[in-house]
């Protein structure tokens, strides 16, 4: 097994004299009634700690009271939010929360603060679906994946109903159950279906690294890495869901969504496979034109089988620019969509507002 420098190092920082310090568990992060937000770390052997927070974009030094270092925040706004310790440089997740984002390099743990009233990604007293995990063999690339599928609130006791699905996926420096335990899909989707805002759907989560995490620069081998995925979408995810839920197999009653590299992913492989797909998605994603060119060519094709081409992305985002682009391309080319500019930039707190205004719009 292969254990990271951040281990080793929290082994060094939580060692023998640690455990000295004040006995009873250490609470990080403590949530106080007036927003404000504590914060606390034992690491009797650092020499500086900061506690850098998404809420504000800043690193904060942390006060050290015999080894044990903290923090107190004096409002954190509501909202679902990621935070890193920087010990002596380094950073860490918070050993004491274990909350923690899944990433292929994980460095951020999860601040939750609920909104009042309650936000659509806050857990709420409604109906509550059901989130599978499945592990199975993808002989599209012959070996052992992971895939995690949401089933709407009444799923077990709807008898023979079948459901719509929305294939969702997650960027590139996340992994497949990032929609859930950081991305909040779940409450969003039971919070939106309970109001009668969205239609109850199955929604489908795959790790979309079928070669392992590809550099942005390495284009040969991220091409490779989209047909990998492709294939195995097509070949081994979607026959399992297909196999083991009550999921439509028209194609008016198929989407696929996604941020970033999942963006890119959707609109690569969705416009490509409109005979699969009439719902399509991209959150802050970006595609080559040349990986569409076909649906672009054949605009008055492409738009009797779209339903829906929905792109979004932030005004600060990176990719802004590269959005713009492919937008202005699909006017030129006559192809419909929907184009929203927001606020915001390449991070969750916009993602999850776009799933939350995207999935009211499918399946109608």
């Amino acid at each position: 097994m292969n254990f990271s420098r951040s281990f080793f190092f929290l082994c060094f920082c939580v060692s023998a004299p640690a455990l000295a310090q004040p006995s009873g568990p250490l609470i990080s992060p403590e949530i106080h009634a007036n927003q404000s937000v504590t914060f606390r770390l034992r690491a009797p052997k650092a020499q500086a700690v900061e506690c850098r927070g998404q809420w504000d974009r800043m690193s904060v030094a942390m006060v050290n009271e015999g080894g044990l270092w903290s923090l107190t925040v004096p409002k954190v706004e509501a909202g679902v939010w990621e935070y890193s310790f920087v010990v002596d440089g380094l950073t860490l997740i918070d050993p004491a929360n274990p909350e923690q984002k899944p990433q292929r390099n994980p460095t951020a743990s999860i601040l939750h603060v609920p909104g009042t009233p309650p936000k659509v990604w806050d857990f709420q007293d409604v109906p509550h679906g059901t989130v599978h995990q499945h592990e199975f063999h993808s002989a599209s690339l012959g070996r052992r994946r992971s895939a995690w599928v949401y089933t709407p609130p009444g799923y077990e006791t709807s008898g023979e109903v079948k459901y719509p699905l929305l294939v969702l996926q997650h960027g590139s420096g996340d992994r497949h159950e990032t929609w859930v335990k950081h991305g909040k899909a779940h409450w969003i989707l039971d919070n939106l279906i309970a109001s009668g805002k969205a239609k109850p759907m199955v929604v489908l989560m795959i790790d979309g690294h079928p070669l392992g995490q590809v550099p942005r620069e390495a284009a040969d081998k991220r091409a490779e890495s989209l047909k990998a995925f492709e294939n195995e979408l097509i070949k081994d995810a979607l026959p399992l869901v297909e196999r083991l839920y009550r999921v439509s197999a028209k194609r008016d009653d198929r989407a696929i969504a996604g941020l970033s590299m999942g963006g890119w992913q959707s609109l690569s492989i969705g416009m490509n496979h409109l005979d699969l797909f009439a719902w399509i998605g991209s959150f802050s994603g970006a595609v080559d034109e040349k990986e569409i060119q076909k649906p672009l060519d054949n605009a008055a094709d492409t738009n009797a089988k779209l339903k829906l081409l929905w792109i979004a992305c932030g005004d600060k985002d990176f990719l802004l620019e590269r959005n713009e682009q492919i937008v202005s391309t699909l006017k030129a080319k006559g192809v419909k969509h929907d184009w929203l500019l927001t606020l915001g930039d390449h991070s969750w707190p916009v993602w999850r507002e776009y799933l939350s205004q995207f999935a009211p719009l499918l399946f109608r």
